[in-house]
């Protein structure tokens, strides 16, 4: 069942007449995103700390936001780099600034957002290894953020939650130890075929069609949506990732992807929450302004980043033995 707050906003959206984002270029699409963002997710709450800054990337410098819930020179704190969703495409560090917000506070971590480079001016894997860069950069640096680099996590919303778990799959690889992997409605695989694909193909936002343009920015040549770094769910091996925090949305298309992506971390006994949100659709992680259940989910988040953050770590345990 459509939860009514939900419902009001799809009439809401039905009623404006947008045209489909499949109908639009890649301009159009982040013009109405960027519209849109300030009606649907507020202004969020007051921090001590955000700063805009840049970290060095493969193609040129990648814009950052810092949000922290506590004044810079206290103590070293948490760390959670953020990927914006957008399938890829659309989305940036405002469109996401009031759940950037939300979330450090929620946390209590430092939230470090990152503006990646987009398709289809950039396709995969360009987002990637700006993703990927970013949190190497916060590993390596985080002295100098007034962070800890022991306390790391990754996060994201749809095409975000996407990179974040292809970037917890190379820290895993390269060594770099991550706390927590939160993937919200993520974003793990390029089959369109799946039982939540059909039942909600249209009707609730996100749609089939929309994601098949996005793909097709993303990553036009179709072999190589088929590579574990675009597609995660086909990775050969998931055993020993970072701990996951999965949320599901009921009315998604992305619903059965992420669902199969949580049993495959369980099945190679990594520890995954999965959190399913009945009668919400995909996007509403924003929506503070209409969604009273936004809150409930950012509080969720929030739980688990502190408590993957109170836990000892591999390094702490490492020094005490």
């Amino acid at each position: 069942m459509v939860d009514p707050q939900v419902r009001a906003y799809l009439d809401a959206a039905a009623a404006a007449g947008i045209p489909p984002v499949e109908q639009l270029t890649p301009q159009e699409a982040r013009q109405n995103v960027i519209t849109a963002a300030p009606l649907l997710a507020g202004s969020g709450p007051e921090l001590p700390r955000i700063e805009d800054g840049r970290v060095p990337g493969p193609a040129g410098n990648i814009s950052v936001r810092l949000y922290s819930p506590q004044p810079h020179g206290s103590e070293p704190l948490p760390v959670t780099v953020y990927f914006h969703g957008g399938g890829w495409v659309v989305g940036n560090l405002d469109t996401h600034d009031a759940l950037a917000r939300h979330l450090a506070q929620a946390s209590g971590t430092i939230v470090f957002a990152a503006d990646y480079r987009l398709a289809p001016e950039h396709p995969f894997p360009a987002a990637l290894e700006d993703a990927w860069t970013v949190t190497r950069w916060v590993h390596e640096h985080a002295a100098e953020i007034g962070a800890d680099p022991d306390r790391i996590a990754v996060a994201g919303d749809s095409a975000g939650g996407n990179l974040a778990a292809v970037v917890a799959l190379r820290a895993r690889d390269e060594g770099l130890p991550l706390r927590l992997q939160v993937l919200i409605y993520p974003v793990t695989d390029c089959d369109l075929d799946t039982e939540s694909y059909h039942v909600n193909a249209e009707g609730y936002g996100l749609t089939r069609a929309a994601m098949e343009w996005y793909w097709n920015h993303y990553c036009p040549e179709p072999q190589l949506r088929l590579n574990p770094e675009a597609s995660p769910l086909r990775a050969a091996n998931l055993a020993g990732v970072a701990p996951a925090l999965v949320v599901l949305c009921e009315l998604d298309p992305l619903r059965d992807e992420g669902e199969a992506y949580a049993r495959r971390l369980q099945a190679a006994e990594v520890p995954v929450e999965l959190a399913r949100y009945p009668g919400m659709i995909h996007g509403f992680v924003r929506m503070f302004a209409v969604i009273d259940r936004t809150h409930d989910l950012t509080r969720q988040i929030g739980g688990a980043l502190r408590r993957a953050m109170a836990a000892k770590g591999v390094a702490e345990e490492a020094r005490e033995a």
